[in-house]
C-alpha cells in the first residue's frame, strides 16, 4: 500500500515557515540544502580538492539541524501523518500522463516509472536520473543556491537575486513540463 501524505492548511505551515524565518532573519542566518552539501563535503576534506570548500564550516554546523529535522519530518510524516488516498490530479494532467505511458498518475507521491528500484535498472530511467541529478548540482551551484534557499530565506529577506532565481524556477518548471517531459515520456 502507498502511503499519500496531507500537506498541513497554510495557515499552520504558513506562520510556522514565517516564524522561522524571522527568528533567523533576527540572528543574521540563512539556511540552504545545497549550503548543508557544502559543509558536508569541507567536513569530509573537499577542501583539499577545491578551494570552493575552504571556508569556516564550523559556523555552518547549526545549519546540519536542517537536514537532520529533514530526515526526521520525513520520518513522522510518512509513519504518523500519512493515509492511503491518492493525490488530487487535474483530469487532463491525468489523461497527459497516461499518454506519456504513466499507468497511475496520482497513486504515489513520486511515479513508479521514474523513482521505482526497477525504473532505475532501465537504462532510460538511469541516465535522465543522473543527468538530472548534474543539471541540478550545476544550477545549484551556478544560481549561488537551491529551490528552498532562494524561495524561503532570499524572497523573505528581500534579496533580489532570490527573486529573479525564482522566476527561473517556475520558467524552468513550465519549459521541462510542457515541452521537455513529452520528449523524453
Amino acid at each position: 500500500m502507498q502511503y499519500i501524505l496531507n500537506p498541513w492548511p497554510w495557515y499552520v505551515s504558513g506562520p510556522l515557515i514565517a516564524l522561522v524565518m524571522a527568528l533567523l532573519l533576527y540572528f543574521g542566518k540563512t539556511f540552504g540544502m545545497s549550503s548543508n552539501l557544502r559543509t558536508m563535503c569541507s567536513i569530509a576534506g573537499a577542501d583539499k580538492f577545491s578551494d570552493y570548500f575552504k571556508f569556516n564550516w564550523k559556523s555552518q554546523l547549526w545549519n546540519l539541524t536542517v537536514v537532520l529535522g529533514a530526515i526526521i519530518g520525513g520520518f513522522i510524516a510518512v509513519k504518523f501523518l500519512s493515509n492511503d488516498s491518492s493525490t488530487q490530479l487535474n483530469p487532463t494532467t491525468i489523461s497527459e500522463l497516461k499518454d506519456m505511458g504513466f499507468q497511475n498518475p496520482g497513486a504515489t507521491l513520486l511515479p513508479n516509472e521514474m523513482f521505482s528500484l526497477s525504473a532505475i535498472s532501465s537504462p532510460k530511467t538511469l541516465i535522465l536520473l543522473i543527468v538530472g541529478g548534474i543539471l541540478v548540482g550545476f544550477g545549484t551551484r551556478y544560481g549561488n543556491g537551491c529551490t528552498s534557499g532562494h524561495a524561503i530565506t532570499g524572497l523573505s529577506s528581500l534579496q533580489k537575486p532570490s527573486l529573479i532565481a525564482v522566476i527561473g524556477f517556475f520558467i524552468g518548471g513550465l519549459i521541462m513540463t510542457n515541452f521537455i517531459l513529452p520528449l523524453i515520456f
